[in-house]
């Protein structure tokens, strides 16, 4: 919890009290505004909360059955910046970006030209370079043996 949010929560409290101490009116008035307070203390501390563990698990959507093109990886200067899901880009995961497919979406990539696979998560969005399909963390390109090269066709297939 941020020294901001403590401090909110604190000012709650404050007048809580003060409002308690005073007349019979001030009483009123202190439990008029109990439950606002109560609930913009749970709305701060939610958006604390991390959204890591809501990721796992999620299917592809109903119909997708896979597409073909380029895969490349991402460069070791993103290791530890956020990703759109709001989580670190850590290049020893089995991570992907994808345009399209929910974040936590599990995929099953194949290398067409040695048939090497593997599994990624989903937890970015892109490429954003026309022809790619998928941007793989650094473990998941060894995997496929695609890091000498930088790019390869592959195909993308739902996770089973």
């Amino acid at each position: 919890m941020s020294s901001r949010h403590r401090s909110v929560i604190a000012d709650i409290v404050t007048v809580e009290a003060v409002a308690a101490r005073g007349a019979g009116s001030a009483r009123r008035l202190s439990t008029a505004f109990r439950l606002p307070m109560l609930l913009l203390a749970v709305v701060l501390l939610a958006g604390c909360a991390s959204r890591a563990g809501h990721q796992a698990g999620v299917e592809v959507p109903a119909g997708w059955t896979g597409e073909q093109g380029q895969a490349s990886y991402y460069a070791d200067r993103y290791h530890g910046r956020r990703t759109a899901s709001g989580e670190r880009h850590d290049r020893q995961a089995l991570t992907a970006a994808h345009r399209t497919l929910p974040f936590g979406s599990r995929v099953r990539v194949t290398h067409l030209g040695n048939g090497r696979e593997t599994v990624v998560r989903i937890n970015d969005r892109g490429p954003f370079v026309g022809g790619r399909v998928i941007d793989l963390s650094r473990r998941a390109a060894e995997e496929l043996d695609l890091v000498r090269s930088g790019t390869a066709p592959v195909r993308l297939s739902p996770a089973r």
